[in-house]
């Protein structure tokens, strides 16, 4: 990868080295005033991405679906392969971050890059990046009430988790983060640095422990033990559907994108806030990956159990270090949900900003005291809370909801990507860019992403019954024809995809900040 400083809009070229990284000139050539406060800096954009990756959450979230998918064989192989694909399609989409700074992010580079039909282009990329972002934050929220809950019945041993519980103490984390994002703006970025240090801190200390706590540990050459409880006979089929672990861990790295409004240079800042945060990401994943899987005494009674990650704890490190590591992973969640619903709100608010959304002149509106979007908080709070609602009926009806959130998001990530590869030559880079790796990298990107997509809405249980049948391709499919619906009923004659305010010195006078 190649960082090339070119003033924007420009191409790198012979005795074209300096640039002036003026972010308010940029975001004017753009046709967009400045509504946002630029208080991120490199680390607070990195932090962001790299909080809602959130390797803890995600891997202590997904690892017993890996034991019964593949085993170890595909939990660490399959990790370290899935973790360089994730860094292609980073890659990719940090090379249209660096030319496209805007909080649009995704349906904004979609638009500018489409030859034709770029409202529509826009549209659907943006509401997949809209639901995928919503159903992340609901997600997150439903996990960290799962594992707060398994504390809680370790704790006291009286305690029943049932579904209403649950989905009030979702209903309650989500709020919390909402009231956080309204009230405490400046507490937020303090907590997005300290998320960092939380994870890191955090990865240390459930790795030592796991290393020294321990009698004993598996085999070094546990690491290729392969073991499939799908329930599918092809044991090929089930290791595949062990690399789903990787995926959906590896969600939310658009998030530094979202924030390019309020990032300091951000036209190297957020695409170097994307690839830091997988590739670091990967490399920290790896290593917990390693501690749980060569931690693991009783194979099967572990991959049987409700939570094989709180077995693997309470029989390596006995009850009491098992709770102490519970709430590292309970606050590694509730990090990953506050940052998630930030970088949503961001979206909201440029969706909103060239009137894709109902009441769009509501949701674009900035907060005098903050200079955040309040509102647009506020309608990614109740919109997550609607997802979550199911859940007080139906755990199944939950998971077909929230099961669009990484497929959306992906194929979100791969349309910019893809047009940019069929705009070619005429595709004007940014100051970090790929350079003559662009184009191999981009196919990789979106070749990974549809055969990852494919993965994610196939059968993962046999046999398959109503309470097990994968519901993401329905659920993505009700999600893409409602869209479409809407596009040809309204939509089209409306909205044509991202919008200029006027001339760069017509938008400068028109900022707020």
């Amino acid at each position: 990868m190649s960082e090339r400083i070119t003033a924007p809009g420009r191409r790198t070229g012979p005795g074209k080295d300096s640039v002036t990284f003026d972010d308010d000139a940029t975001l004017h050539a753009m046709g967009y005033p400045r509504k946002l406060t630029r208080r991120f800096q490199a680390f607070d954009n990195f932090a962001i991405s790299f909080t809602i990756i959130n390797i803890i959450s995600g891997i202590f979230s997904s690892f017993g679906f890996g034991m019964n998918a593949g085993g170890p064989r595909i939990l660490v192989f399959g990790w370290i392969g899935v973790s360089v694909m994730v860094l292609f399609i980073g890659a990719a989409m940090a090379e249209v971050a660096s030319a496209y700074p805007t909080s649009g992010a995704l349906y904004f580079s979609a638009g500018k890059l489409a030859k034709r039909h770029k409202g529509a282009w826009s549209w659907y990329t943006g509401w997949l990046n809209f639901v995928g972002q919503v159903g992340g934050t609901a997600a997150t929220g439903y996990a960290a009430a799962t594992f707060i809950q398994a504390f809680v019945a370790l704790q006291w041993d009286s305690y029943r988790p049932t579904a209403e519980q649950t989905v009030l103490i979702t209903a309650l984390i989500i709020v919390l983060q909402g009231l956080a994002n309204t009230y405490t703006v400046q507490l937020v970025a303090v907590l997005n640095r300290i998320s960092v240090w939380w994870l890191l801190i955090g990865l240390v200390v459930i790795v030592s422990t796991l290393v020294v706590m321990p009698d004993d540990h598996q085999s070094a050459s546990f690491v290729t033990h392969f073991a499939n409880n799908t329930g599918f006979t092809n044991g090929i089929y089930g290791g595949m559907l062990g690399l789903l672990v990787t995926s959906w861990t590896f969600t939310g790295f658009d998030g530094s994108f979202h924030m390019s409004e309020e990032t300091v240079r951000a036209t190297v800042n957020a695409p170097k806030g994307i690839t830091r945060s997988i590739g670091y990401s990967a490399i920290t994943g790896l290593v917990l990956m390693l501690a749980l899987v060569y931690s693991i005494h009783d194979y099967d009674r572990v991959a049987g159990s409700s939570a094989p990650p709180v077995q693997i704890l309470i029989d390596g490190l006995g009850m009491g270090m098992a709770k102490f590591i519970l709430l590292i992973v309970i606050g590694s969640m509730l990090f990953c949900g506050l940052a998630n619903l930030t970088s949503n709100t961001r979206q909201i608010f440029a969706f909103s900003r060239d009137g894709a959304m109902p009441g769009s002149r509501w949701w674009h509106s900035v907060s005098p005291r903050t200079r955040t979007p309040v509102k647009a908080v506020w309608l990614a709070v109740a919109c997550s809370l609607a997802l979550v609602l199911p859940g007080w009926w139906s755990h199944t009806a939950f998971t077909a909801i929230v099961s669009v959130n990484v497929v959306g998001l992906f194929l979100a990530y791969a349309v910019p990507v893809f047009l940019r590869l069929r705009l070619g030559d005429e595709f004007q880079p940014g100051p970090w860019n790929l350079g003559r790796w662009s184009k191999p990298v981009g196919w990789v990107a979106v070749t990974w992403i549809l055969a990852s997509s494919v993965l994610f809405m196939l059968p993962q249980v046999s046999p398959i019954t109503g309470d097990n049948f994968n519901y993401a391709s329905i659920a993505l499919a009700v999600v893409l024809t409602v869209a479409t619906v809407w596009w040809f009923a309204t939509a089209r004659r409306r909205f044509q995809g991202p919008v200029s305010y006027g001339r760069p010195d017509e938008v400068a006078a028109m900022d707020l900040v």
